[in-house]
């Protein structure tokens, strides 16, 4: 044994793996959290089965296979609601209380860039994004769904879906006070649900609305979702461009009046 076996090599760890403990540990406090799992799992979940079962709100069911099944339709929507839960209103609320309480400042003194700690940020909301998914998809499988469409086109619009939501849900934890984010976040969340083609079809707004709601991030999230796997569209260029746009304008905007404290 030599004189330098137990000799101490102080540094950081790999910027790599610093990112990965970082959001692990942020991907474990999202799902032990109660509040956070009733919005991110338990609404979109008991919103999909209730309006799938019961005739509530009438919605166009006619779909590219012809089933005429209501869920095809609400399951689309319910998973960019999911998105949104997620990337936005909780990222918005937990980041919020986070920068009150001063976690924000201490993190950002540490060893982990800050980038580096937005970036971990992002991938737990991604590890949460995937977990949703496979849950709602299962339950909407076994309610009759009938999914149409390319793969791909679903996956590049969670993925800028998820930007853009994540950059208005970090510049609003960023610039207001925790409280007014809690009730801001909570609030565009029950608006969006109801204007946001969700579970209403915007074709029951009127005209001059539906061409101001179409715009939102939401709209274009599930009726991207809705033209691909209901219609069986190839690829919503319109909804792709409005996500990429607020996802520019959302992330950085968050990069510029940020503030950690």
């Amino acid at each position: 044994m030599s004189a330098g076996t137990y000799t101490p090599s102080p540094g950081a760890a790999p910027l790599p793996r610093m990112i990965a403990t970082q959001a692990a540990l942020e991907t474990k406090m999202l799902l032990r959290n109660g509040e956070q799992l009733l919005l991110t799992v338990v609404i979109p979940t008991l919103l999909l089965v209730l309006f799938s079962a019961v005739d509530i709100v009438s919605v166009p069911t006619e779909t590219a296979g012809g089933s005429g099944k209501a869920v095809d339709f609400l399951a689309p929507g319910i998973l960019a609601l999911a998105v949104m839960s997620t990337a936005f209103t909780g990222q918005a609320i937990a980041t919020g209380f986070e920068r009150r309480y001063g976690v924000l400042k201490r993190l950002g003194a540490s060893p982990l860039p800050r980038w580096a700690l937005m970036t971990a940020k992002t991938l737990s909301v991604l590890v949460t994004e995937v977990l949703q998914v496979v849950l709602l998809t299962v339950i909407a499988f076994a309610l009759g769904w009938s999914p149409h469409g390319n793969p791909f086109a679903v996956l590049l619009l969670l993925v800028l879906g998820t930007a853009a939501f994540s950059g208005l849900g970090l510049l609003m934890a960023g610039t207001l006070k925790a409280e007014a984010t809690l009730a801001a976040a909570n609030l565009v969340f029950l608006l969006l649900l109801v204007g946001g083609g969700v579970i209403v079809p915007l074709d029951k707004f009127p005209d001059a609305a539906q061409s101001v709601l179409g715009l939102l991030p939401i709209s274009a999230l599930s009726g991207g979702l809705r033209d691909v796997l209901q219609h069986g569209a190839a690829m919503p260029w319109g909804d792709l461009g409005i996500l990429a746009v607020w996802a520019v304008v959302g992330l950085g905007a968050a990069g510029r009046f940020f503030r950690w404290e």
